[in-house]
């Protein structure tokens, strides 16, 4: 969760983002919330260290808030908090221009299947332990890769031999584990397993258990499209998988831009943004702070019907 504070009179937002190793500022100029944003600017900073965990997010979180503060106060402008998931899924429906699909949000934080009623993102399945983001991370750092590892988890798989070996699997209803995954993985890392085949069979494993509970979500909820996004959605693997499983059910795979699949401030813009257009609603500067365990389906949409 980050801050964003808005110009009212040019309908602007600068948007704060640094809930993990990403620290971003974005300007984003509104139009309407059932169309379209305009993003004005995008950047951000990655933190790179060899063969390290990371700052923790509590910390992160906190940088971010005091830079929202403080030039909320300095330029006398409305500080609006924002829910760090929302972002992710409202700025992709509208670059995607996606109108009520099922949602499947990845990343180091989250791993969440969605659909919208009465003005929430409703959960249908989600992992049980960690996320899909986290089983990476901590996959690639016991091989002695920095985070984020994957990008290069994945251009390794890319190198495989396709020799599957044989990995937990664990389903539950539509809710997804991956703790049991992440411990056999790494166990045949330090026997010396063919790294290559390791990292192929580990996505193929991790990526079709996301596979099965969104096509069980898709056949429950009857839903047409299918939206993706998440610094994970970027995976080329990940999204054919997808795109197979929409097409037997007779839905339209759409996915977030990569440039904007991971963190940045333009999702958090664009929320700030919808939420002071809609309610005018706002934070006291005294009052704001930052929820480490902000959950996404206690947050309204007021903006969506």
């Amino acid at each position: 969760m980050k801050m964003i504070f808005n110009d009212s009179g040019e309908k602007l937002g600068i948007g704060i983002e640094s809930t993990a190793h990403t620290f971003g500022c974005s300007v984003i100029k509104f139009k309407d919330p059932q169309k379209k944003g305009e993003i004005l600017s995008e950047e951000r900073s990655t933190y790179k260290a060899p063969y390290s965990a990371g700052p923790g997010l509590g910390p992160c979180l906190r940088v971010g808030a005091v830079v929202a503060r403080t030039l909320s106060s300095f330029y006398n402008k409305p500080l609006i908090p924002v829910n760090h998931a929302l972002g992710h899924i409202e700025l992709g429906m509208m670059l995607t221009e996606c109108k009520d699909p099922l949602v499947l949000l990845v990343s180091g934080g989250h791993t969440m299947i969605l659909a919208f009623s009465n003005k929430r993102w409703r959960i249908f399945g989600e992992t049980l332990d960690i996320t899909i983001g986290q089983l990476l991370d901590q996959f690639g750092r016991h091989m002695g890769l920095s985070s984020p590892c994957g990008n290069k988890i994945e251009e390794l798989a890319s190198q495989s031999s396709e020799e599957y070996i044989q990995l937990p699997y664990s389903v539950k209803g539509n809710d997804v584990s991956f703790s049991g995954l992440l411990t056999y993985t790494k166990s045949l890392i330090t026997e010396g397993k063919n790294e290559f085949d390791v990292c192929f069979s580990l996505q193929e494993t991790a990526f079709a258990m996301l596979t099965e509970v969104v096509e069980r979500a898709l056949s429950f909820t009857g839903k047409k499209q299918v939206l993706i996004v998440g610094g994970v959605s970027a995976n080329k693997r990940l999204h054919d998988m997808l795109e197979q499983s929409s097409e037997r059910q007779k839905a339209e795979l759409r996915s977030c831009p990569l440039i904007y699949s991971g963190d940045n401030g333009s999702q958090i813009a664009w929320i700030g943004l919808c939420e002071y257009q809609t309610t005018g609603k706002i934070t006291d500067i005294k009052k704001s702070f930052v929820n480490q365990s902000w959950r996404l389906d206690s947050v309204d949409v007021n903006w969506r019907t």
